[in-house]
């Protein structure tokens, strides 16, 4: 499981990135150097508010699945982009190779802010970067995206229902998913698509509980966290609650 890191001097400061404007901390020497660079807003069109924001990270996924996706002009983003980044949305997702959160959105460079992971559960170094995504960049949206057949929710079921051992770090990572499994082991259907769902939820839950940023920021109406399905077939994108 996920634990918070000690709030110690310089997390403190990290922690106060959300509600101070990068410029102002920048003066004050309190926002390092390195991550004044991230401030400025290259794309006015990102600038949205939760609700905004996943509007139009819906309707590029309904353009996505239904083939008519739009034509993005990656020379001029790539030139725009230069100094700095404002994505409207962070995407927690997993790694499988079927799955490209940014195709998937129908966005464009510096649009999605993206931390892949097998089986898009919470490390504490994903939770740095989503941290990021919030308090520099100011992300108002943050999307934990799951897909049908996931191999390492697979590998997690089979970890806690047949007590199956898997070779090296893929172990640590079946076991990450057990908490999850176990909620639904009883449950009516089909036992690795409700692990799939129950460990959404459960890393939905996690990231408004277990960062003191994170539930600052939704707290004051700047982020809205929510959780989808990515369906293989349809390429659709299922919220869920």
């Amino acid at each position: 499981m996920l634990k918070q890191p000690p709030l110690t001097h310089d997390r403190r400061q990290f922690l106060r990135l959300a509600t101070v404007g990068a410029g102002a901390l920048m003066l004050t020497g309190a926002l390092p150097a390195a991550l004044a660079h991230a401030s400025p807003a290259p794309k006015a069109a990102n600038n949205l508010n939760p609700q905004q924001a996943l509007a139009r990270l819906m309707e590029g996924n309904g353009r996505y699945a239904e083939g008519v996706t739009k034509r993005h002009e990656f020379m001029s983003e790539r030139e725009a982009l230069e100094g700095g980044q404002n994505p409207f949305v962070a995407v927690l997702s997993c790694a499988d190779s079927r799955i490209t959160p940014e195709y998937a959105f129908d966005t464009g460079l510096g649009d999605l802010f993206a931390v892949r992971v097998a089986g898009n559960f919470v490390t504490d170094d994903g939770l740095a970067s989503l941290e990021y995504a919030v308090a520099v960049l100011r992300t108002p949206l943050i999307m934990v995206l799951g897909h049908d057949s996931c191999g390492a929710l697979a590998a997690g079921v089979k970890a806690t229902k047949d007590n199956a051992t898997f070779p090296g770090k893929i172990q640590g990572l079946a076991d990450a998913f057990k908490p999850s499994v176990r909620k639904v082991l009883k449950a009516p259907g089909d036992l690795l698509a409700n692990a799939i769902a129950q460990n959404v939820s459960d890393t939905v839950a996690r990231l408004k509980a277990e960062s003191a940023l994170l539930a600052d920021a939704l707290a004051t109406g700047k982020l809205h966290i929510v959780g989808g399905i990515y369906r293989l077939h349809s390429g659709r994108v299922e919220l869920i609650g």
